[in-house]
């Protein structure tokens, strides 16, 4: 194992939905040590931020634009984990700046801007990752596998859906929730596609290898906030014959993140579901059921690296951020030596476009109430 290399953050402070993930998720393998950080624009809360990570008062900025031109050239990657809006204009100042980059999703909140960070990553040779976190279960990656392999037969459907209930339930007294600002406001494309829909778009890809052709959807609004789509429902086709359908929503009552796979193929199908992650249902064409964790007769999630201890103690969401995060530290430093992005976990600069302009026509589709060719762009 190399020295843990150096990840300054930007974002993430201890009032951040996603920053303990990052900062706990990233350092779990000792991949990565963060060694600065812009956490908050509340100057109490960045401080105290600092204080629990021991960040050392000398690497700790007020403001994100004097950490990229301070760390120049003494970081391995800038980690962006600020809400999806802010993503453009930090990621191109960190490219500036000569950082490479892993940023939260979803990379932006435009197919335009996108693109141009896209152009410009690969104008600076810098490296991108984005972090799509599902694709890095042990079991997910059992099933990606699986289908590689030839053990469903020729891949016919895939159905996934990701029901939550956060814009439509309340608290025991009866208040309704209380949505960050930027949710509330949907652009060219609703934020509960940046959201959920990108993560289904990415499992697709993940586990396919395809972008859709073309798409129909409806957009639908059921819970509290009826500014912004809550309810989106997607059919899509892909080159070969196989289909995808897709349901994310917000307004789901009894749903707290029901991320669920189904996978059918000719000769057997498979189903995941997050609420059970070390578990991976199979039918054979014989009928067989079969239920596989990691200390089944299993190929890829039983190795050491998805082992951190030994099954039957449940693995979960952080260590699937975790292994995204190994990888990364892999990749880059692979990247530093041949300049080649092997993006195995799926979300680099090309696939970030790709993913948006999938949502993108998702949207579009709604508003027409027809089928949409996906516009994908040469890159």
């Amino acid at each position: 194992m190399s020295d843990p290399l150096r990840l300054g953050i930007v974002g993430g402070g201890l009032n951040s939905a996603v920053g303990y993930t990052h900062l706990a998720s990233s350092q779990l393998d000792n991949r990565w040590a963060v060694v600065s950080g812009c956490f908050s624009r509340n100057q109490t809360v960045n401080q105290e931020t600092a204080r629990k990570w021991s960040i050392p008062d000398e690497r700790l900025y007020s403001d994100w634009r004097e950490m990229l031109a301070e760390e120049a050239g003494r970081l391995d990657a800038v980690s962006i984990i600020t809400p999806t809006p802010d993503h453009y204009a930090m990621v191109l100042r960190a490219f500036e700046y000569g950082h490479n980059v892993i940023c939260e999703k979803t990379l932006t909140s435009r197919v335009d801007d996108a693109r141009r960070i896209c152009a410009m990553q690969k104008q600076k040779g810098l490296f991108l990752a984005v972090t799509l976190n599902y694709s890095g279960y042990p079991m997910i990656r059992e099933l990606r596998n699986r289908i590689a392999i030839g053990t469903l037969g020729k891949i016919t459907q895939i159905q996934l859906e990701m029901p939550q209930e956060g814009y439509a339930r309340t608290d025991g007294a009866g208040n309704r929730p209380t949505v960050q600002a930027w949710r509330l406001d949907d652009g060219e494309i609703p934020v509960i596609s940046l959201d959920l829909g990108i993560h289904l778009q990415h499992l697709v890809y993940y586990l396919l290898g395809e972008n859709p052709t073309d798409l129909v959807a409806l957009q639908s609004t059921h819970g509290w906030f009826t500014s912004v789509v809550d309810n989106v429902m997607c059919i899509s086709r892909y080159d070969g014959g196989v289909t995808s359908q897709m349901w994310y929503s917000k307004s789901a009552l009894g749903h707290r993140n029901g991320l669920r796979i189904r996978i059918y193929g000719t000769h057997g199908s498979s189903e995941w579901f997050q609420m059970e992650p070390e578990l991976l249902t199979c039918h054979s064409i014989d009928g067989t059921k079969t239920i596989l964790d990691r200390a089944s007769q299993i190929q890829v999630a039983g190795s050491p690296r998805y082992n951190r201890f030994k099954a039957g103690h449940p693995a979960g969401y952080i260590e699937a951020f975790a292994n995204l995060y190994s990888e990364f530290a892999d990749t880059l430093i692979d990247f530093g030596t041949t300049g080649e992005q092997d993006a195995n976990w799926a979300y680099g600069g090309v696939q970030s476009v790709r993913g948006l302009e999938v949502v993108h026509a998702i949207a579009q589709s709604a508003v027409s109430s027809e089928w949409m060719k996906v516009g994908y762009q040469n890159e």
